[in-house]
């Protein structure tokens, strides 16, 4: 990601993305070019601008900063064109809607001067006025998704989506982030945990914004899109504990029953609990095929790291394997259905005790679900992992 011209090397780039900020944009930008007069550090203000049709390029032009246009459309999109044009070694990127303080940089500077590779802002601990950030944001948005952020990815930091932050631009740029919504905020910071990059925080304000207009975000629908982002970015949390449990927990039932009915206390179990516990091994199975599909796509495509375990893993698998773990599964599956063919012709094909053979259907009927959609995912893996002419190139981050 490098489509800078060339230039003299600065030391910092304050990156503000644009769109239609006409009312605010002028303050953050004489802020933030007083911050690099007084501190004497060797910088720019770059602002790049997401199509504004209220002059904002022509304010940027005036007061001496540059703007570079992005084509596509996204605050990600803003973004990653404006970390391409930068000239500094570090950027510090923030919103130009005068919510954040860009006259109080320090902290940001030191801590990347200090070796981090991200330096994310912390409002709880620097301070939210009155109005800066809505209620819903402020006492569940932002918790629970920093929360579920740090639970998947350990960041080790309390403002998961904070704005303002800064990050050394080569560091953030071997990442090849993606993402071109309001996604990109999360992904930079999962991206550099799964790099096991360094990543630090500092406390800082937020005030309320000066635009007379509402803000771009969109409360339910954005959080919705961060919720998302983070769960496809952890298959272990979307697919492998929810499916493991419920796959041991069914396998587990259906063994038990199948010897015969138990009783605890006054509750009795049975075939119709072996009914529904196939149902959830079933769906607890496919879950984990989910995820080694999600993980197998995504490494390939250099989307997720392959972490040195998966590694090992995909070193010794095969779709023959695969295929051969699905026949077997499959084949018991009919031979306890050939049993309890044998059963009933030991009694002339008469009739049979109904409970009995469900108790014996079931594991048969399991056993041919489970190895058929063995045998499916395994040739779907083995499409996806077909040697290309032209292979994406490798992950260059490990987990």
């Amino acid at each position: 990601m490098d489509g800078r011209p060339d230039h003299p090397a600065l030391e910092l780039t304050i990156l503000m993305p644009c769109l239609n900020e006409a009312e605010t944009l002028e303050v953050c930008i004489r802020k933030a070019q007083g911050f690099l007069e007084r501190t004497g550090i060797a910088g720019e203000v770059l602002v790049s601008d997401n199509g504004s049709t209220d002059g904002s390029q022509d304010i940027v032009r005036r007061l001496g900063a540059r703007v570079v246009p992005a084509s596509r459309r996204g605050y990600g999109a803003a973004l990653i064109e404006g970390i391409e044009q930068a000239r500094g070694r570090y950027i510090i990127m923030g919103d130009a809607d005068d919510s954040y303080d860009f006259t109080s940089l320090e902290p940001f500077v030191e801590r990347l001067r200090g070796g981090a590779d991200l330096v994310m802002g912390n409002r709880f601990r620097g301070g939210i006025a009155d109005g800066a950030m809505p209620p819903l944001h402020k006492y569940l948005g932002n918790p629970v998704l920093s929360g579920i952020g740090q639970l998947f990815f350990r960041p080790n930091i309390g403002d998961f989506h904070c704005g303002l932050r800064g990050f050394n631009r080569d560091r953030i740029a071997a990442l090849d982030l993606q993402t071109t919504g309001m996604e990109f905020a999360s992904e930079m910071v999962v991206k550099a945990s799964l790099a096991r990059y360094r990543i630090e925080e500092v406390p800082t304000t937020l005030k309320k914004d000066g635009r007379s207009r509402p803000p771009h975000l969109r409360s339910w629908h954005d959080g919705w899109r961060h919720l998302r982002f983070l769960l496809l970015f952890s298959p272990r949390w979307l697919f492998i504990y929810p499916g493991l449990v419920a796959f041991l927990l069914g396998a587990l039932a259906v063994g038990i029953l199948a010897v015969g009915p138990v009783r605890i206390g006054d509750i009795g179990f049975d075939v119709t609990t072996m009914v529904y516990a196939t149902a959830l091994c079933v769906i607890g199975y496919q879950s984990l095929l989910f995820a080694w599909l999600t993980k197998l796509y995504a490494t390939q495509e250099a989307f997720l790291p392959a972490s040195p375990r998966y590694r090992s893993i995909i070193s010794r698998w095969s779709s023959e394997r695969g295929l051969l773990v699905g026949l077997a599964l499959f084949v018991a599956g009919v031979l306890v259905g050939i049993v309890q063919v044998v059963r009933w012709g030991s009694l002339d094909f008469g009739p049979q005790d109904a409970a009995e053979v469900v108790r014996i259907a079931l594991p048969s009927a399991l056993g041919l679900m489970l190895g058929f959609q063995t045998i499916m995912m395994s040739f779907f893996a083995g499409v996806l992992t077909i040697p290309r002419r032209e292979s994406p190139p490798e992950a260059i981050i490990e987990s």
